[in-house]
């Protein structure tokens, strides 16, 4: 990981630390007065202007203790061996929590500007869900059965060749197999939840209509120019093969 080199590279830069009964002692600037001086502390200087903008939680006193540890291979507080561990598993944990944060935000700005189209697939699928033949399962996905097929549905780990047609809740077309006249094939796991859930209902033959809520289909995200954030969706799926 790219901090975790960084922190390896900056003992180079702590060479020039001397620790002693808790008190750290450092060359004062005019005593830089080899070109190897000024390049130690310059090394130093820009390896924790580095970290400080990814680990500002930094105990420099265990950091510098560390350090010395293992320039001399004595009392060291962790093992060698669990040094890349201890290091990937608390950057991965920081990287996750913030995408997370940054996944958030981006749904609350996405809400502000495009709530609107929540509220029209909101009211489109509570009104589609009491038309005749219409199911809804837990989940939220709503669909109808325009042809049963037979044999084994599909699992998880399946792939599959459909053929599809996909519009809006308005009847906008944004994508169709049956218009570009060539099915596709996919896992069955590499697509949205509502398409996932629902190919596993069908059986090869059999022919659908998903009626898909935003959260089971791209959420927050706009797909292409025509799929704005919160829509929600409409295919007709054909299952023309399972293996």
């Amino acid at each position: 990981m790219k901090l975790t080199k960084i922190l390896a590279v900056t003992v180079v830069g702590l060479s020039i630390v001397s620790c002693s009964n808790n008190t750290s002692q450092f060359k004062s600037s005019n005593s830089l007065a080899t070109e190897v001086d000024s390049v130690s502390y310059a090394l130093g200087l820009d390896m924790a202007n580095k970290i400080k903008t990814s680990f500002d939680e930094m105990n420099q006193d265990l950091f510098v203790q560390g350090f010395k540890n293992g320039i001399d291979s004595t009392n060291l507080l962790v093992e060698s061996k669990d040094i890349n561990f201890i290091l990937q598993s608390f950057f991965q944990k920081k990287q996750q929590e913030k995408m997370k944060k940054q996944q958030e935000e981006q749904a609350k700005k996405a809400e502000k500007d495009f709530g609107e189209y929540k509220k029209e697939g909101e009211k489109f699928l509570a009104e589609n869900k009491t038309k005749e033949g219409v199911k809804t399962t837990n989940s939220g996905l709503q669909y109808i059965v325009l042809k049963e097929g037979k044999g084994e549905a599909p699992t998880a780990t399946s792939r599959v060749k459909v053929h599809y047609h996909g519009t809006l809740t308005d009847g906008t077309v944004f994508d169709s197999s049956v218009d570009r006249g060539q099915p596709s094939e996919f896992g069955v796991n590499q697509v949205i939840k509502g398409w996932t859930e629902g190919l596993q209902l069908m059986k090869p033959g059999a022919k659908y209509k998903f009626f898909i809520p935003q959260e089971l289909a791209y959420g927050p995200q706009q797909r292409g120019a025509k799929i704005k954030p919160f829509s929600a969706l409409v295919f007709e799926v054909e299952l023309l093969e399972s293996k």
